[in-house]
């Protein structure tokens, strides 16, 4: 399937869509709750008018209202099951009990989604330090929960699944990812351990011994377990047409009517954060499609991009806008400076190559190709922790840290006490250990 040759001016429908997600909540909070519905359609309109009255492009715009469909049908399904299990916390937790937490807690990201695993686990992360509290036990988690720990699989983290829709094999992530994973994971959880000791230590001998003394966790809704088994099964179908969705579709719904009513209760649990998700996300993808088959058509003019571009450039984006998106673009721009026509008609010879992914196929089947889809896997999901708006988890994180009295910091806060000093440190030797030759 050709994409379109389409101008550079029609991008910026998508510019003006991202820099409102990201700048009208921190500015115009009130004005943008109430009419944000408004400004996704007029501007998700823009570019459908065009690609379908215009450049006549019904492939184009059928091709990716199917991704989002499936896209959105994972990410709603995760999120309404994770809603029905609870887990509740009594006691308190010392500084290595909570690097336990966190580690599984990035282990159930990449089941659960950074979404279902940030919804589910938040709250009783708050629970068991509540004594003790402070901003960096809501900054870490977000580093770690809803963002470092889904890199390895397409479940753990939308770009991710964005790249499986368009063919990554489903193992390639964990096959590929895991030393990149491994080596950010811990060192993340080395500089929590030092900051919540000292946090840990600040506090009264006497008081840190009566608060974790006596730890009960007890956890419900452990049947949903089942649909998430069926989510996950319904991920590696791609044939016949719907049915993956379909399932995902079922599983949520079986979840919601069977999951106790105190559940939800306990969980805080309404749809208002997946409602917006899909709202926006319908936006970003209408809009998407220009700058997308922009950047690919206009990929030859960078030369021959390395790694490292790939991995501090698919990063510096995803800080601040979201990293779903960018990982396309970048993805885009990938297979428009790697992939030939000459290459393209010698790879559909091969078995199970097909046009939908044949440019893939091309980037997968070379070793410096391959690196450069690493770089832009890592970048896109381990630099979305960098902000509130890096990643969808971050400010939903932030909203039910602060309905139960969190200190969390500012916009400017978060960047400077905690994105600077701990994950840019990260960031760097990542990128000297994996991408920088």
């Amino acid at each position: 399937m050709g994409n379109p040759s389409v101008s550079l001016l029609s991008a910026v429908p998508f510019v003006a869509l991202l820099a409102a997600i990201a700048l009208a909540p921190l500015y115009f909070s009130s004005w943008w709750s109430k009419h944000f519905l408004k400004v996704t359609i007029a501007l998700g309109a823009i570019p459908l008018i065009y690609y379908l009255a215009g450049l006549h492009a019904h492939e184009r715009v059928f091709h990716t209202a199917t991704e989002y469909i499936s896209f959105i049908c994972l990410i709603g399904s995760l999120f309404v099951i994770s809603g029905g299990i609870h887990i509740n916390v009594k006691g308190e937790a010392t500084p290595g009990v909570n690097v336990l937490f966190l580690v599984i807690g990035a282990l159930v990201s990449n089941v659960l989604g950074t979404t279902g695993a940030s919804m589910l686990l938040i709250r009783p992360w708050l629970r068991m330090n509540k004594y003790r509290l402070t901003a960096h036990h809501i900054v870490f988690f977000i580093f770690i929960v809803s963002n470092v720990g889904g890199a390895l699989t397409p479940v753990g983290d939308p770009p991710l699944f964005l790249g499986y829709l368009q063919g990554v094999p489903f193992l390639w992530t964990a096959r590929e990812l895991w030393p990149m994973w491994l080596t950010g994971l811990g060192i993340l959880l080395v500089m929590f351990y030092i900051v919540d000791s000292g946090n840990f230590l600040r506090a009264p001998k006497a008081v840190r011994e009566r608060e974790t003394q006596h730890e009960d966790w007890r956890f419900q809704g452990l049947g949903n377990l089942f649909f998430l088994a069926v989510v996950l099964g319904a991920v590696f179908l791609k044939h016949p047409p719907g049915l993956r969705e379909g399932l995902m579709v079922s599983a949520a719904i079986g979840s919601w009517f069977t999951t106790q009513k105190h559940v939800h209760e306990s969980n805080d649990f309404n749809f208002g954060p997946i409602k917006e998700v899909a709202i926006l996300f319908a936006g970003i993808f209408a809009t998407m499609m220009p700058a997308l088959d922009w950047l690919q058509s206009n990929a030859a003019h960078l030369g021959t991009p390395t790694s490292g571009f790939f991995f501090w450039s698919s990063g510096a984006l995803s800080s601040v806008l979201d990293n779903a998106p960018t990982y396309l673009s970048f993805l885009s721009t990938a297979f428009g400076a790697f992939v030939t026509p000459e290459a393209m008609a010698a790879k559909l010879q091969c078995a199970g190559v097909t046009p939908e992914n044949v440019q893939l196929a091309v980037i997968l089947d070379s070793p410096a190709y391959a690196k450069c889809l690493k770089a832009i896997s890592i970048g896109s999901v381990f630099f979305g922790a960098n902000t509130y708006i890096g990643n969808g988890p971050n400010f939903m994180v932030k909203a039910i840290a602060d309905q139960q009295k969190a200190h969390t910091p500012t916009f400017l806060g978060y960047v400077f006490k905690f994105t600077l000093p701990f994950m840019l440190p990260m960031l760097v030797i990542v990128w000297l250990l994996f991408f920088s030759t």
